[in-house]
């Protein structure tokens, strides 16, 4: 018997988790992006290793029969973040959590072109009308309504590409979710992420204090946390109805930003970002209804 309102509470959980952890990084300034992948990788093995104790133990952790598909899920997922990590230091938090909306509609695209799923018209008219949000949330960092700035420009393409990988770490997922379970699926994306931010600190590393520790250590802590809290919300409601609280993280990034950083978004990037959420609410109605499988593990910085 599933618990739902258990299913939903991690859920929201994990949204809110993931949104702090982009204030704590923000109240960071000046930490290159590999030291902040490197904390935020190696931190979130410790609430993954507890929490293994009271599961399967730790072996479940490292128990595969496809390393290679673990390697191409976590390097894949190990971009995104960098790009992900990048694009919050340049935009406001809102921008980048709008931006990260658009990575269900690239996953229909991908998934149509690499697992051959069929996408009908409903879904394909939506996923148009999610690229036109997408239009709107681009123009106040293109140029086109003025006061362009160019970290502002990489931000914005910073996050759309990262949303893109996070797609293509979806299509990986599927195809690995029949062999592979879902805590050695976080503990190997988590160790190369940790890996790949120590080698960046090789030329690229900057003398922390110790407040900037203290934030990244936290940083790493909570995306565990969030990271297991997404995962097991799979266990206790069905993917379908969960999807739609994800969008709860535009509300946490709103209100964070507002009352950490005195950011207003701008009304064109809320108006694209409603048009993308209606997008994808109408897209997990679709699948609901055909009853298309989804993802029991999705992808999370």
């Amino acid at each position: 018997m599933k618990h739902t309102s258990l299913g939903i509470a991690l859920k929201l959980g994990a949204t809110l988790n993931f949104s702090l952890m982009y204030v704590l990084i923000r109240l960071a300034p000046g930490v290159p992006t590999g030291e902040v992948v490197f904390f935020r990788g190696f931190f979130a093995l410790a609430p993954l290793l507890v929490f293994s104790f009271f599961t399967g133990g730790p072996r479940v952790l490292v128990a595969t029969g496809h390393p290679w598909l673990h390697l191409r899920r976590s390097v894949t997922g190990t971009l995104s973040m960098f790009l992900n990590f990048a694009a919050v230091t340049r935009l406001p938090l809102a921008d980048v959590t709008a931006f990260s909306f658009v990575m269900p509609i690239f996953a229909i695209v991908l998934a149509a072109l690499m697992l051959h799923e069929q996408v009908g018209p409903h879904r394909a008219t939506a996923v148009v009308v999610g690229f036109g949000g997408v239009l709107l949330m681009i123009a106040p960092h293109s140029g086109l309504m003025g006061g362009l700035t160019t970290g502002s420009t990489l931000g914005a393409g910073f996050a759309l590409s990262g949303a893109l990988l996070s797609a293509f770490v979806v299509v990986f997922i599927r195809q690995m979710s029949t062999t592979e379970n879902s805590e050695a699926i976080i503990f190997y994306f988590m160790a190369v992420c940790a890996a790949a931010g120590a080698v960046s600190m090789l030329w690229d590393f900057q003398p922390l204090s110790t407040w900037q520790v203290a934030l990244l250590v936290t940083c790493g802590v909570m995306g565990g946390l969030g990271q297991l809290c997404m995962t097991y919300s799979y266990r206790y409601a069905e993917p379908s109805l969960l999807a739609p609280f994800d969008y709860a993280a535009m509300v946490w990034a709103v209100a964070l930003g507002w009352f950490v950083f005195a950011e207003v978004p701008e009304r064109i990037v809320l108006a694209g970002a409603g048009i993308v959420i209606v997008s994808g609410l109408y897209i997990v109605w679709r699948e609901r209804r055909l009853r298309i499988t989804t993802p029991a593990e999705v992808p999370s910085l």
